[in-house]
């Protein structure tokens, strides 16, 4: 079963330092019917605006896991690490009994484009942790390149819930397979782009900012259909 969410049905929380849509429940907007995915809590799209930035602030218990599609997003945290995330890094916290940080634009002029994951840990109480990984365009192109996994994945950085992140950079008419097992979910995100997702629910047209969350076996195939170039996407396999 595939239902394919719009990016017109995510909410949209937009504020004078950032700009935000929300494909689950999260900050000001609260639906108990849309809450969740699995394990999957939160899918956040956010724009952080030139010289902004999140305050240090806590996390408990959560697999966070943060995507920077452009520009350069600076992190620092009370584990020592400061570091300027460039587009193409993944990085994963790995929040357990407590960890803080803060996130900033140190731009005059550009926004910061990023996506931010929370996870379910499979473990609670954990000891905290952090790590980060540019993954080059090349290494995404026309394949699912996994970039962060609690299943062991060679390449990917580690986290802890039983579950895959991959990242694509697909091309007009190249396809992938993807084969969708009983007991899983999957959750696409077309980060920009057009793609088209086929399987035997029949086939579905994905633009910029479309999600599908997919449930039960599905043979799926994805292709690349966008006219001005290569889309992007995040699929993310999940208990």
């Amino acid at each position: 079963m595939i239902k394919v969410i719009t990016s017109a049905e995510r909410h949209t929380s937009n504020r004078d330092w950032i700009h935000s849509e929300f494909s689950f429940s999260f900050a000001d907007y609260d639906d108990p019917s849309n809450a969740h995915f699995g394990a999957l809590l939160a899918h956040n799209d956010n724009e952080l605006k030139p010289q902004q930035g999140m305050h240090e602030h806590p996390h408990h218990n959560l697999e966070i896991i943060t995507y920077v599609v452009s520009g350069v997003l600076s992190h620092e945290d009370d584990l020592g690490n400061q570091i300027d995330l460039h587009a193409g890094t993944v990085q994963i916290m790995s929040a357990g009994t407590g960890i803080n940080h803060s996130e900033k634009n140190q731009s005059q002029s550009s926004n910061v484009r990023f996506l931010q994951i929370w996870l379910l840990p499979n473990q609670r109480g954990l000891s905290p942790r952090w790590d980060a990984k540019f993954y080059p365009r090349e290494q995404r192109l026309n394949k699912l390149l996994p970039v962060a996994s609690g299943t062991g994945e060679d390449g990917a950085l580690r986290f802890n819930e039983n579950a895959t992140i991959f990242l694509s950079v697909l091309e007009t008419n190249r396809e992938l397979q993807y084969p969708q097992q009983e007991h899983r979910r999957t959750h696409i995100f077309v980060i920009s782009g057009n793609v088209e997702i086929s399987c035997s629910d029949g086939s579905f047209d994905l633009s910029t900012g479309d999600a599908a969350r997919i449930r039960k076996s599905c043979e799926m195939t994805i292709r690349g259909t966008g006219s001005d170039g290569a889309a992007e996407l995040i699929l993310i396999d999940l208990p």
